[in-house]
């Protein structure tokens, strides 16, 4: 199953658009997103596959901590993390 994971970094300095910009070509292959342009955090949003929620943020969490690794951001500690199913995305669309 199709779960998009959503995580976050938060530090203590401003993160700048370069950076920002290696952190998303290192989600892309992630499908991914990135955030954090003048915030004292950075983020994204990956699309794993994953049996449950657990297996999920997991993986989405290995992959944002080697992606930020990768576009030299600084190893702050996962502040935020989240996982979503493509069926509970569908599910809240029909509501």
């Amino acid at each position: 199953m199709l779960w998009s994971v959503s995580a976050q970094a938060s530090g203590d300095r401003v993160v700048t658009h370069d950076e920002i910009v290696e952190l998303a070509d290192a989600v892309a292959a992630a499908q991914g997103v990135a955030s954090g342009i003048g915030e004292a955090a950075y983020g994204a949003q990956l699309v794993v596959e994953a049996a449950d929620r657990d297996e999920a943020m997991a993986l989405g969490q290995a992959i944002f901590v080697a992606a930020a690794a990768a576009a030299g951001l600084p190893p702050w500690p996962v502040s935020s993390l989240d996982a979503i199913s493509e069926v509970e995305d569908e599910l809240e669309l029909d509501e």
